[in-house]
């Protein structure tokens, strides 16, 4: 009986965590969408770095209110997970500048086997072939979903190659961090977010003048666009919190396989919300490809073997089944 409680308990946070991040991440897209496409704020560098301030302000509330304990996090490895995050922000933002949609969508479709790499590299994961086979599934799903023309540029390329380096760098510092440090979501939250507010924030107009031509302190601000420009960042304190959670939880490859799961409701909420003609055939296909890659995911890489470290480098760790 024990065992058995014990492993709903952890199937239920487990669940909950998960469907807090997808709630707060489809949701920060929408509201994020109405914003620009509604109130013309192309400014998403420094609205990242907002993001990043209202998430200091909770960490710093929840440590006066003595929810979150002082903890440590050498400032050489806060230095280098703040590299990858901010490389990774912008990275995403010149890529999807520079190169069409259809190749925006596979450079974020390959940080699932650039995540695998890292863990095979850096925590000698190993991968059963079910596991494998259902990586490729969704893969394919969400390539059906999402990828359109395709058309590749040098500069392009390049942005996109660091784009998805840093994005899957910067999420398996999430997990390596937690994991060596012993720090809960909170206590990084704490340590990392007041460093990317602060950076963002000094990047972040030089950045988007760059990339838009227009000055975010030029920037013709009303009740409207304010009143979502805060909505977006007090969901953005769940979408961050959630973020480190489900990968403290999992793992980054985990993360961004049913992280996939997001993607597909967006294209949902997207035709409901702004009426794009999105939900033909060929997408709603992809979408059933995609959500069985997924639940194979599951099964398999919670099976025996299925997904396992066959090398136990970091002494705090423990070998992850999902």
């Amino acid at each position: 009986m024990a065992p058995s409680s014990k492993a709903e308990k952890k199937a239920a946070v487990d669940a909950a965590a998960w469907m807090f991040n997808v709630v707060t991440s489809v949701g920060i897209i929408i509201v994020n969408k109405a914003l620009m496409a509604g109130y013309g704020f192309s400014f998403a560098t420094t609205l990242t770095g907002l993001h990043f301030v209202t998430t200091t302000l909770m960490t710093v509330i929840l440590r006066m209110l003595g929810y979150v304990q002082p903890s440590h996090l050498p400032l050489s490895e806060l230095l280098k997970f703040v590299i990858f995050a901010n490389f990774s922000i912008v990275g995403m933002n010149v890529s999807l500048m520079w190169n069409s949609v259809g190749f925006y969508q596979i450079a974020k479709l390959s940080m699932i086997p650039v995540s695998c790499l890292l863990e095979v590299a850096l925590d000698k994961i190993r991968y059963s072939r079910d596991t494998k086979l259902s990586i490729g599934v969704v893969l394919l799903g969400v390539g059906v979903c999402t990828v359109t023309d395709v058309s590749v540029n040098t500069k392009g390329f390049v942005a996109a190659f660091i784009a998805v380096w840093s994005t899957s760098l910067q999420q398996y510092y999430v997990h390596y961090l937690q994991r060596k440090y012993s720090l809960s979501s909170f206590n990084l939250l704490g340590h990392t977010a007041p460093a990317q507010a602060g950076s963002l924030l000094l990047l972040g107009p030089f950045l988007d003048y760059w990339l838009t031509n227009n000055r975010v302190d030029q920037y013709a601000y009303d009740a409207g666009s304010l009143t979502f420009i805060i909505l977006s960042c007090t969901i953005a304190v769940g979408t961050n919190l959630s973020q480190f959670i489900c990968i403290g939880r999992f793992t980054a490859v985990s993360f961004q396989v049913l992280g996939h799961m997001k993607t597909i409701l967006v294209l949902i909420m997207g035709f409901f919300f702004f009426g794009r003609e999105g939900l033909n055939l060929h997408v709603v296909v992809g979408m059933i490809i995609a959500v069985v890659g997924m639940m194979w995911y599951g099964n398999a890489s919670s099976k025996p073997g299925g997904k396992e470290r066959w090398s136990h480098s970091l002494p705090t760790s423990k070998t992850e089944s999902r």
